[in-house]
């Protein structure tokens, strides 16, 4: 009984904690929203949107691409292959784990994750990049877009399946593990599986 109250405890000042956490997170998003205010940028119909005064600071900031070539350090501009060569390793991944999901979530009864929540492309549409720099640009949205989506879909997989933590610490774990359950505590593993299953067929 005692330890019961304890493990109950504990999972309380943990919900305390994920909620500082995602209310930290709520005032950051606010103060990068009233930055981008500031500067004036607005984007209607995948059309960056600028002042006539923004427009001329952004031309008079771009590097031009012969200029920006004649400047990159020769050992740097021969690792752009190696960057490159995983395009095709990204796109398979995205196609494997796009099908995964497609398949499985409907029958664990997980929603989907919306892929355009994570792949964004905007940023090839600031004036003061040139065309190497945009190139770059939309491959890092790509690349970084997909591992973020990829890691919601296997997060949302994880506490479906085995929401443990570890024994050992892991860094920068995603969302959901705070309310995992303790590693080597089988009445909460067998609480947080029913509760996330309980959920998942209520939210499908």
């Amino acid at each position: 009984m005692q330890s019961e109250r304890r493990r109950r405890n504990f999972q309380d000042e943990q919900e305390k904690i994920r909620q500082r956490f995602r209310e930290f997170e709520d005032g950051l998003e606010d103060e990068f929203e009233k930055r981008r205010a500031a500067l004036d940028l607005k984007i209607e119909k995948g059309r960056l949107i600028l002042s006539e005064e923004l427009q001329r600071r952004n031309r008079a900031l771009r590097t031009g691409v012969l200029r920006y070539l004649r400047h990159a350090r020769i050992l740097v501009t021969l690792t752009a292959p190696v960057i490159y060569s995983l395009a095709l390793p990204l796109v398979l991944l995205d196609l494997f784990v796009s099908v995964y999901q497609a398949v499985c979530f409907p029958v664990y009864r997980i929603n989907k994750v919306a892929r355009r929540d994570h792949i964004v492309f905007d940023r090839h549409l600031l004036g003061y990049l040139n065309g190497i720099e945009k190139l770059n640009c939309i491959y890092c949205s790509y690349a970084n877009g997909l591992l973020s989506y990829a890691g919601e879909i296997a997060s949302r997989t994880e506490e479906h399946w085995c929401p443990i933590k570890h024994q050992a610490r892991v860094s920068r774990a995603n969302g959901r593990y705070l309310g995992f359950a303790e590693y080597g505590d089988p009445d909460g593993y067998q609480e947080r599986v029913g509760a996330a299953r309980a959920r998942h067929n209520s939210e499908s």
